[in-house]
């Protein structure tokens, strides 16, 4: 089992900066990837950023460029950089877990948190 409590989210104007953070711990040995999504209430929730144990990246090609996916191994945390706001960046953020179980991989979620960008 892994544990994701985020922190970070708020109101920020436009133009402005975030940084989110995710700590896990639990069986943070058995994680594949880490990873921020986001959702609108009524839409699909979508990909941010994500960033695999071998250090590979990927990302949303609305926020390349403006955001950046970092992780502190020494406090098991994952970052979420987040420059040049956009009042459509507004979601609840979500950071997500992917672990080798047993012999399954298991995908885990935080509680979420929300981000607001006004215009």
């Amino acid at each position: 089992q892994v544990q994701l409590v985020e922190s970070g989210g708020g109101l920020v104007q436009a133009g402005g900066s975030l940084r989110l953070s995710c700590a896990a711990s639990g069986s943070i040995f058995s994680i594949n990837a880490m990873g921020w999504y986001r959702q609108v209430s009524g839409w699909q929730r979508e990909l941010v950023a994500t960033k695999t144990s071998t250090g590979s990246t990927n990302y949303a090609d609305s926020v390349k460029g403006r955001f950046t996916i970092s992780n502190d191994t020494t406090r098991n945390t994952v970052y979420l950089q987040m420059n040049s706001l956009k009042p459509e960046d507004t979601a609840v953020y979500y950071c997500h877990a992917n672990a080798l179980i047993g012999f399954r991989y298991e995908d885990y979620w935080g509680q979420g948190t929300q981000v607001t960008v006004s215009s």
